[in-house]
């Protein structure tokens, strides 16, 4: 199983990513597919997100069990502290 969140993604891709996933809430797609066509997939969100911003979780053989890829412009980042991912969140300065 797979989740994929878009943010402010362009119709034509979200229409891409829908022929292999489930829309279960506003740009937030679910779905079990093989590896293959989650890195075809992945590939092809990455390179449409333009101005915005992906970020995928997949199950993997990690401590948490699960792995992410992120793409394009989003509010926080992923860093890993000795094998546990943790989201920061980026503070702008106004």
């Amino acid at each position: 199983m797979m989740v994929l969140l878009l943010r402010k993604a362009k119709p034509g891709l979200k229409g891409q990513v829908t022929r292999w996933l489930s829309e279960i809430a506003s740009s937030v797609y679910l779905g079990t597919v093989s590896s293959r066509v989650r890195e075809r997939l992945w590939a092809r969100v990455a390179a449409g997100i333009g101005e915005g911003g992906a970020v995928m979780i997949y199950p993997a053989q990690t401590e948490q069990g699960y792995a992410l890829c992120t793409a394009g412009k989003l509010p926080y980042t992923f860093e890993d502290f000795e094998g546990l991912v943790l989201a920061k969140r980026r503070i702008s300065a106004e």
